[in-house]
């Protein structure tokens, strides 16, 4: 069946629906530490789940491995699981990506339900059929692309989230207002973030809506990134590379690398692409403002450029970035020379 996608006003009923719509011989619900004491709390007595059958893993992204898969794989055959059985990701996008994963692999697939509980996972990680773990130091370096059956969004867990998770799902707003129009962008970057999650979730619901449309739209046209879906890679060539530096010493959230990810682009695309300089200026401002600036040196450059290097979207040993030439104006399969991606590293240390 095609995904559906729920901005759901009542929880419980659409959870039935998506549980009365999909195979459930048996339910397993998928969550981490943290959102099996802020999120399933919430949903857990609802009647569609009384028999659901719960796996714990331990939250932040360092568990998004093979071991963590092995332990899921283990707890849903121990527990009778089926191919005819169903699995809700219960949590943020390490555990949509995670669970998705399982769900495909486990007795050769199975159906599955996204519940998004953080700003992330919303707008990026649980839309689009992506699902993957990290291996071999390298993130989402292992996967699949198949899409749940139903995914859910509820704002109400918005409220559960620190700021820095808000700050995180939020950078992946940002990227689709860059790959839209000026309209979307334009709102984005002068939306009073530092104000969340106390005030504004109303706004931010809407703009949630928007900004999962902008993805739906790539997806759509592209469900396998051969080409146009590509431009939801903007910032993470960069990005992916930050990421896996800091998992080896002090760990960011994905939306943060990305942010950062964001202005070593928008740079490359300012001297290469022709993006204008005065909205590359106000978005590296909104970005300095808010996540502040990455503790990288001229040492760290090497290692960064061989990470890039890694990137699933390379082809024949080179390094490929999607690059913008205005708002909205994607332009992928762009290419850059060492002295060129050190120009930006230098330019998100020092610009």
């Amino acid at each position: 069946m095609e995904q559906r996608i729920v901005i759901s006003e009542n929880l419980q009923k659409d959870i039935a629906i998506a549980i009365s719509e999909c195979e459930h011989d048996k339910i397993f619900v998928l969550v981490d530490e943290t959102t099996e004491k802020t999120c399933w709390t919430l949903i857990k007595r609802f009647l569609s789940l009384r028999n659901a059958e719960l796996i714990v893993i331990g939250t932040t992204d360092t568990h998004k491995n093979l071991e963590t898969v092995t332990q899921v794989w283990k707890a849903m055959s121990d527990g009778g699981g089926t191919r005819h059985s169903c699995l809700i990701n219960l949590g943020g996008g390490m555990v949509t990506d995670l669970g998705g994963f399982v769900a495909s692999t486990f007795k050769r697939g199975m159906d599955f339900i996204n519940i998004p509980t953080t700003l992330l996972a919303m707008v990026d990680a649980s839309v689009g059929g992506k699902t993957g773990i990290n291996f071999n130091g390298l993130k989402n370096e292992i996967g699949a692309f198949n899409d749940a059956n139903y995914v859910i969004l509820c704002t109400k867990f918005l409220k559960t989230l620190d700021v820095e998770n808000i700050r995180s799902g939020y950078s992946e707003m940002l990227k689709h207002g860059l790959i839209s129009n000026d309209a979307l962008w334009s709102k984005i970057v002068n939306f009073p973030l530092a104000e969340l999650p106390h005030k504004h979730l109303d706004v931010l619901q809407k703009m949630v809506v928007e900004s999962i449309h902008v993805k739906e739209h790539y997806v759509i046209v592209d469900p396998r990134e051969k080409g146009l879906r590509r431009a939801l890679n903007f910032g993470h060539t960069f990005g992916h590379a930050f990421e896996s530096w800091s998992l080896k010493r002090n760990p960011i959230l994905h939306g943060y690398a990305v942010a950062y990810g964001m202005i070593c682009e928008l740079y490359l695309s300012t001297i290469k692409t022709q993006f204008p300089v005065d909205k590359m200026r106000q978005t590296v401002a909104f970005i300095k403002e808010n996540y502040g600036t990455l503790n990288i040196t001229c040492d760290d450059y090497d290692e960064l450029i061989d990470l890039m290097l890694h990137d699933k979207k390379n082809m024949s040993g080179i390094i490929n970035f999607t690059l913008l030439g205005g708002i909205g104006d994607v332009r992928i399969n762009q290419t850059a020379t060492e002295e060129e991606i050190k120009e930006a590293l230098d330019f998100l240390r020092e610009g």
